[in-house]
């Protein structure tokens, strides 16, 4: 609801910190989904905050995990995957790009958590 609240208010950034963390899978996957979709069509910025690194890769245009160490940067790297609005989400979630991204990613958290 608040996220409704906030495209209701015209927003040029939305600040997301972990917003479906509380819901059950398909819930998640639905309202990801949305969210993606609203943000291609409408060109919104969202900051997403998540620990997942599935929900970082389906929603992102760019992902920055964080290091250990206070203000530290593990990895920065682009998600040049297709965003037209209407990107068929299991077709996606199917790309081997999309299954390198999670390698990275993931790779650089359990890196960085190792530490």
């Amino acid at each position: 609801m608040a996220i409704a609240r906030a495209l209701a208010g015209g927003r040029d950034l939305l600040l997301l910190d972990e917003p479906f963390a509380a819901l059950d899978a398909l819930t998640r996957e639905r309202l990801q989904e949305d969210l993606r979709t609203v943000s291609s069509r409408t060109g919104i910025t969202s900051v997403f905050v998540t620990h997942s690194v599935d929900e970082a890769v389906f929603l992102g245009t760019r992902a920055v995990v964080l290091g250990a160490g206070p203000g530290t940067v593990a990895l920065d790297v682009p998600i040049p995957l297709p965003r037209t609005g209407n990107d068929d989400p299991d077709g996606l979630r199917g790309l081997p790009e999309y299954a390198a991204l999670r390698a990275e990613i993931g790779s650089a958290v359990r890196d960085d958590a190792a530490r």
